[in-house]
């Protein structure tokens, strides 16, 4: 199915001026235009779209995204690197899981001991 920038911003829920950028920054390296100049997407461009917008919400750079793109583009021959490249942000994505679970830990401690606190307010109130 093909689809004009328009249609991809709204299923991706970028705009159409982050379509464009991403464009002209290489990181969507595979859109082709038809003979209007035209920019048309096809459902692999969404699926490599909704891949890069993964790798950007879990905090890859800019930079970092162009380097993986430009990996890709250059073949089987750089699969390793790839592989390394996801390893990376996976190792980093797990490091801030691992810290906001400690954090959830230590709101989970202060919620404990400030319900205590209430349910002991409540009691002395009763028996007071």
């Amino acid at each position: 199915m093909q689809y004009t920038i328009g249609q991809v911003a709204e299923k991706s829920n970028l705009s159409i001026h982050t379509l464009r950028y991403y464009e002209k920054e290489g990181i969507l390296p595979f859109i082709k235009r038809n003979e209007s100049g035209i920019r048309i997407y096809e459902d692999e461009h969404i699926e490599w779209l909704n891949f890069i917008c993964c790798l950007r919400d879990t905090g890859m750079s800019i930079s970092q995204l162009k380097e993986f793109v430009e990996l890709t583009v250059k073949g089987d021959a750089t699969i390793e690197e790839r592989i390394q490249m996801l390893e990376l942000q996976k190792k980093t994505i797990q490091d801030q899981v691992n810290t906001l679970m400690s954090y959830i830990g230590m709101i989970d401690f202060k919620i404990g001991m400030y319900s205590e606190a209430k349910d002991k307010v409540q009691s002395d109130g009763q028996t007071g």
